[in-house]
């Protein structure tokens, strides 16, 4: 390893930052296409080996920003790779290369006015964790109260801004070979989500904001913020004790315990949603913790997404009436979401349908299995299947957010493999809305 103390920090430059991802891409594709050859061969074959899998996290942990929530998010899907692959890129969710203390002390004295030892009774030089923005250092307080720091990478926000242009210029071209292909509208809102979570004085003012949406939930936790040692590019919260979710179920947690963490994470995503309407939009298996007092804590507040009232309004009485199992305006409700629809009308009803069939499974049962739950894999079978109708049915923009957060909420049911009656968990956010 590198004696400069910034050996860590993510490459400069739109250019430079685009060829070590073009290099990425090259060895990728041809691993992808030689698995293909084998299988067409009728060889069993990984679609990503764990070689492979080393050097994306590599390549990805060192440029962070967008390349690595990329990777993050590709090590959640449970039906893309084997789990020794998937175990592999999960180090990405909070176990990305650490940029040297010495620079973690610059940006905390250009930040604070001051280093960490004037500012901290103790604070460790050796990361908790590092993600795709910044790194979590442990500290306490000099009223003794233990401490999360995190600290911005110095550069981040030029290299999130050059992976998005890059990414910006991908989307533009394929937007402009057909009108129903225009995807530039998501592409803008994922880009201002993604750059508003370089502001860690608003991720403060968002975990404050959040904190209080989840006061009707008592077994959830969102920890205190530390206003005095928090700025633009530092963020001092609670520590909060516990394990975090990738680590915890590692253990073999019993079925009472699995069932238990599955039900407060239901609650974390949508509660929040239906009565404050908002969402944590970057739900990895990172960002939560089974705490010590057996309360789910919550971490990571920069991708909070607020909806507009009309988009929360329809999708809460949608909820309604899946839970309550009642006959439901299909087309009616999607339009007030937002949807664009430009299909015969029975033709897009039968379309939109089958992904509440498909989705709403555990709330339709009393004795739900997640460990054989194939909710995701159906749902890229329906649309892999009618792929040119569905390029006709368009969500709004605001939409991103809410399928990022929900989407993940399912991998990180199918990860935990909870049994149990899952119709009585929604039941209860329901009866938050009475």
């Amino acid at each position: 390893m590198s004696s400069n103390p910034d050996d860590k920090l993510p490459p400069q430059g739109r250019l430079t930052r685009l060829r070590k991802l073009a290099g990425l891409s090259a060895q990728l594709g041809t691993e992808v296409l030689k698995s293909g050859a084998r299988r067409l061969a009728g060889q069993e074959s990984e679609l990503l080996s764990k070689g492979m899998a080393e050097k994306l996290v590599a390549t990805l942990g060192d440029l962070k920003g967008a390349a690595m929530k990329f990777g993050q998010a590709v090590s959640m899907d449970p039906d893309l790779l084997t789990p020794e692959v998937r175990k592999v890129l999960a180090r990405l969710q909070n176990q990305a290369p650490a940029m040297g203390y010495d620079t973690v002390a610059r940006v905390i004295r250009e930040e604070l006015g001051a280093p960490p030892e004037a500012l901290f009774r103790e604070f460790d030089r050796q990361p908790l964790a590092a993600a795709s923005l910044g790194q979590v250092h442990r500290a306490v307080l000099e009223d003794g109260r233990p401490v999360a720091v995190k600290v911005q990478y110095p550069g981040v926000g030029d290299s999130l801004q050059g992976d998005l242009d890059n990414l910006g210029m991908v989307v533009k071209t394929v937007s402009k070979t057909s009108k129903i292909m225009d995807g530039t509208s998501y592409f803008q809102e994922l880009r201002e989500e993604f750059l508003l979570e370089l502001d860690y004085l608003r991720e403060a003012r968002l975990c404050q904001g959040f904190a209080r949406s989840i006061s009707r939930l008592p077994d959830l936790k969102v920890p205190d913020v530390i206003p005095e040692r928090t700025a633009q590019r530092v963020l001092t919260l609670e520590l909060l004790e516990g394990q975090t979710l990738k680590d915890w179920v590692v253990t073999a947690p019993p079925p009472e315990e699995r069932f238990r963490v599955s039900r407060q994470l239901i609650r974390a995503i949508y509660g929040p949603f239906f009565c404050a309407g908002e969402i944590h939009a970057d739900p990895h298996p990172g960002n939560f913790m089974v705490l010590k007092d057996g309360r789910l804590g919550l971490m990571d507040f920069g991708s909070i997404k607020s909806f507009s009232p009309g988009f929360v309004s329809a999708n809460r009485r949608l909820f309604l009436q899946a839970v309550q199992l009642q006959p439901m305006d299909i087309l009616g409700l999607s339009r007030e979401v937002g949807f664009t629809i430009e299909l015969p009308e029975a033709e897009a009803e039968e379309l939109i349908h089958e992904i509440l069939r498909i989705a709403g499974r555990s709330m339709r049962s009393s004795a739900y299995d997640f460990t054989t739950c194939e909710v995701s894999r159906d749902l890229k079978r329906h649309f892999a299947k009618n792929a040119a109708r569905f390029l006709k049915i368009r969500p709004p923009p605001e939409a991103v957010m809410f399928f990022r957060s929900t989407g993940g909420l399912a991998q990180n049911l199918r990860l935990i493999g909870a049994q149990g009656d899952f119709r009585r968990v929604y039941q209860e956010v329901a009866d938050l809305l009475a």
